[in-house]
């Protein structure tokens, strides 16, 4: 029995379809509120509306307006296009993998990322326009690793992402030991192992961004197609679909998600797998509503938590990889719990 027939059974509420719309705009306006207050409010004071007039009068050498327009923009920008690709690279995996506990940083993904992208680094400092395909190919390494030990050794749920644990643990070492041998060229690597958006430039998000914005329109396209796998194989290949063409297609497309946000937010954890729990509870197992539904919500979620890192201990500003893993752990300890309750794993 696969993600989406177990979900079906459980008891809980979801948005009825003729609320979907009023749905979907709620979550637009609390994107766009989000996005605005994190522009107001920061660590250091910045007067919102003298920027804006600055901005008016091009006076660009003021203060304020470098503030808001230099660091706390590309943040936001930055918050908003990492988190709805990882929340959307958890549901793609989740839905390949047939595991609910099956996220971007629990098997691997992530950290696959984050070895070629600190490797990259390493070596070749000044081709930092190649992070997003560097980080897309050590994501889409991991993702196939994990991929294939789950479909050689036929693993239940719970098997595989204890091996995604162990891959991740494994290929964090090879981070470390970056960091350790190349101290110069990665000396912002405990941030880039934490995740944040710290010192982000319009520059570091550019090509990811297109990245980004290429993958959540293909895991739109596909999303009809992800449903039909979600059926079973059986099922799935009963009505003509490629089974294998489909599933590699996804995971490239989860892999370039989580490669691109890696490449300028680093390991952020815990996105990819509570954004999909929690917007299968409203809008259900239909991904055509799901992906839209966890890529605004991921957005809001990573772009809330850097306004908090932020202004929480103003002056000082914390990653906010380490907000969302308050968050998640959390939310991995309950999810553990209540799964194992309904024997999903």
């Amino acid at each position: 029995m696969n993600i989406s027939q177990k979900s079906s059974g459980r008891k809980f509420s979801r948005i009825r379809a003729e609320n979907l719309t009023v749905f979907f705009l709620v979550l637009t306006v609390l994107l766009a509120v989000s996005a605005a207050l994190s522009l107001i409010f920061g660590s250091t004071g910045a007067d919102f509306s003298n920027a804006v007039a600055q901005f008016l009068r091009k006076e660009y050498s003021g203060a304020d307006f470098r503030i808001l327009f230099y660091l706390r923009l590309p943040r936001v920008i930055a918050a908003g296009l990492a988190g709805s690709a990882l929340a959307v690279s958890g549901v793609i995996i989740q839905a390949v993998l047939s595991n609910p506990m099956a996220a971007p940083n629990v098997i691997g993904v992530n950290s696959g990322a984050g070895l070629a992208a600190a490797i990259t680094i390493a070596l070749y400092p000044y081709a930092l326009t190649l992070l997003p395909f560097v980080s897309f190919a050590g994501a889409l390494a991991a993702c196939l690793l994990i991929y294939a030990i789950s479909v050689k050794t036929n693993a239940s749920k719970l098997t595989i992402t204890l091996v995604g644990i162990a891959v991740a643990s494994v290929l964090n070492a090879g981070i470390n030991t970056i960091k350790v041998l190349f101290p110069d060229s990665v000396y912002d690597a405990d941030i880039f192992m934490i995740g944040g958006f710290s010192g982000v430039t319009f520059g570091k998000i550019l090509p990811a961004g297109i990245v980004i914005l290429i993958g959540l329109t293909a895991a739109i396209c596909l999303s009809k197609d992800t449903d039909i796998l979600g059926l079973g194989e059986s099922s799935a290949a009963s009505l003509g679909l490629n089974i294998r063409l489909i599933r590699f297609i996804l995971l490239i497309t989860a892999s370039a998600l989580a490669g691109a946000a890696v490449s300028f937010a680093g390991l952020l954890g815990f996105v990819g797998l509570l954004v999909p729990h929690i917007m299968r509870k409203f809008v259900g197992n239909k991904h055509i509503l799901l992906i839209p539904a966890s890529a605004l919500t991921g957005s809001i979620l990573v772009i809330i938590c850097d306004l908090f890192s932020r202004v929480a201990f103003a002056p000082f500003e914390i990653p906010v990889g380490i907000v969302l893993s308050f968050i998640g752990g959390i939310f991995f300890i309950c999810l553990v719990l209540f799964t194992k309750k309904d024997g999903i794993v």
